[in-house]
């Protein structure tokens, strides 16, 4: 793998660009920043509290999913996120104009009630998006987390799946048919069969969430967020197990090892789609190498 840049303070959301660039959001710094592709690092937009997972929406802007801020652990020249500040105000999603930098809140509620951790997010073809909000934690208490579903324009914003552990990446199945998302604490990658646009088929209990478990990794694998190939694998980032792993729609899945303690996302670009690009958050670096087959091309993404 190459060393794309250097110096982040702790990458998330890598969105390829058409122009060879990579914006991303660097949750400890607060900003939206751009990676062009010589290694310079330019801020597009601050975004107070945690930027987290980002996509191009229909109108070509940005949106952002607002965790709403981490205390932040600095050791040997490195930086890992462990619990929530006494500033935080809750989550959000941000929608962001690249050309100016102008962030507009586009959501912080759902039913009255406060979204706790927005972390990853998923457009599908019809304009809404997905979104996962993976909690909150305090010492002694935590916030459980959910998925939900959002159109772009601000009318519509409904929790998906509740009863959910840690969800943090999500994605869809390349013919739109499934939403998948991968789980943190547990290592588990679950999916749901969509029927129609924000409705999913939910499967009955013992399922804690409605939906079918693709995977469970096993030993200590803690998932971060994803992309989706080509060909329908999920390619979860996989924090400190120095990996992303690709599972198939099977289960089966393999690892493949990244140099960094907390590889937190994945997102594929270039002209042939198998350009991967992969944030080494603890380390504070944007890799790239190519993949072995073609990522998906995400809706509204720019090639």
């Amino acid at each position: 793998m190459k060393i794309v840049a250097e110096g982040l303070a702790f990458p998330e959301g890598p969105v390829a660009m058409a122009d060879g660039s990579v914006i991303l959001v660097e949750i400890a710094r607060e900003t939206l920043s751009r990676v062009t592709p010589d290694g310079r690092i330019e801020v597009v937009a601050q975004i107070p509290g945690g930027p987290n997972g980002a996509a191009v929406g229909p109108d070509g802007r940005m949106y952002v999913c607002n965790n709403g801020g981490f205390v932040w652990v600095r050791e040997d020249g490195a930086l890992r996120p462990h619990g929530t500040p006494d500033t935080y105000k809750g989550g959000s999603i941000e929608v962001v104009d690249i050309a100016t930098g102008k962030v507009d809140r586009l959501y912080d509620k759902v039913d009255g009630l406060e979204l706790s951790g927005p972390n990853d997010i998923v457009f599908d073809a019809h304009g809404g998006f997905y979104f996962t909000d993976v909690g909150k934690r305090w010492p002694r208490v935590a916030a459980r987390g959910s998925v939900y579903y959002a159109k772009a324009d601000g009318s519509l914003i409904k929790q998906m799946v509740s009863a959910a552990t840690t969800p943090n990446g999500i994605g869809l199945s390349p013919d739109g048919t499934v939403l998948y998302t991968a789980e943190t604490d547990t290592g588990r990658v679950w999916a749901w069969d969509i029927l129609s646009p924000g409705e999913l088929r939910k499967l009955p209990w013992p399922s804690p969430t409605g939906g079918r478990c693709v995977a469970g990794i096993g030993g200590y694998t803690r998932f971060d967020s994803l992309a989706v190939s080509a060909s329908g694998k999920v390619c979860a980032a996989a924090l400190e197990s120095c990996a992303v792993i690709e599972v198939s729609p099977d289960g089966s899945h393999r690892s493949i090892g990244v140099p960094d303690m907390q590889v937190t996302n994945i997102c594929f670009g270039g002209k042939d789609m198998r350009t991967a690009w992969i944030t080494g958050s603890y380390g504070g670096r944007l890799f790239t190498t190519q993949w072995h087959e073609p990522g998906l091309r995400l809706n509204y993404q720019e090639i």
